[in-house]
C-alpha cells in the first residue's frame, strides 16, 4: 500500500477519533464509518475509514478496495474474527460482522448499493471477484 495513503488514513482515523466524530465523519457528502478489526496475523486492533451503506435500520460495509483483485485487509481480519468496533460520527458500538452470502438478499442489497453509490458498481465491473457485502450487527 502506498505510504502516503497509509499516512492519510492514519491521520484521518486520528482526527475522527480525537474529535469524537465531529471531524472526518463525512467525505464528499457521504458518511464515513470507522471499522476496527483485530489483525488476523498481528492480533492488534486496526481501524480503517470506510463508506457505510444503510438499509432498513441495518448498517453494511462493502469490501471493494476500489475493485482491486484481492480483498482488503480489514475484510480478511473480520473473517478471522467477526467481533468489530464501529464508529459513525459520535456513536460507537460493538458489532458482529456477518457476510451477506450470494443470493436474493445480497442481489437486492447490491442493486441498491450500486444505484446509490455508482462507484461500487464500477468496482465490481473492474474485478473478477465478488465484492463482499458485510452487515454490522449491533451487539447489546
Amino acid at each position: 500500500v502506498n505510504p502516503l495513503l497509509k499516512l492519510f488514513v492514519k491521520g484521518h482515523v486520528w482526527l475522527y477519533q480525537a474529535s469524537g466524530g465531529r471531524l472526518g465523519s463525512t467525505m464528499q457528502g457521504r458518511k464515513i464509518l470507522l471499522l476496527t478489526t483485530v489483525g488476523n496475523k498481528s492480533g492488534r486492533a486496526r481501524t480503517v475509514p470506510v463508506v457505510p451503506f444503510f438499509d432498513g435500520g441495518e448498517t453494511y460495509v462493502i469490501a471493494s478496495m476500489g475493485g482491486a483483485p484481492q480483498h482488503p485487509a480489514w475484510y480478511k481480519n473480520l473473517r478471522a474474527n467477526p467481533e468489530v468496533g464501529v464508529q459513525v460520527g459520535p456513536d460507537t458500538w460493538r458489532a458482529r460482522a456477518v457476510v451477506v452470502e450470494e443470493g436474493p438478499e445480497r442481489d437486492r442489497l447490491w442493486k441498491s448499493i450500486a444505484e446509490q453509490m455508482p462507484n461500487f458498481g464500477k468496482y465490481q465491473e473492474k474485478t473478477s471477484r465478488v465484492i463482499p457485502v458485510v452487515r454490522l450487527v449491533r451487539q447489546v
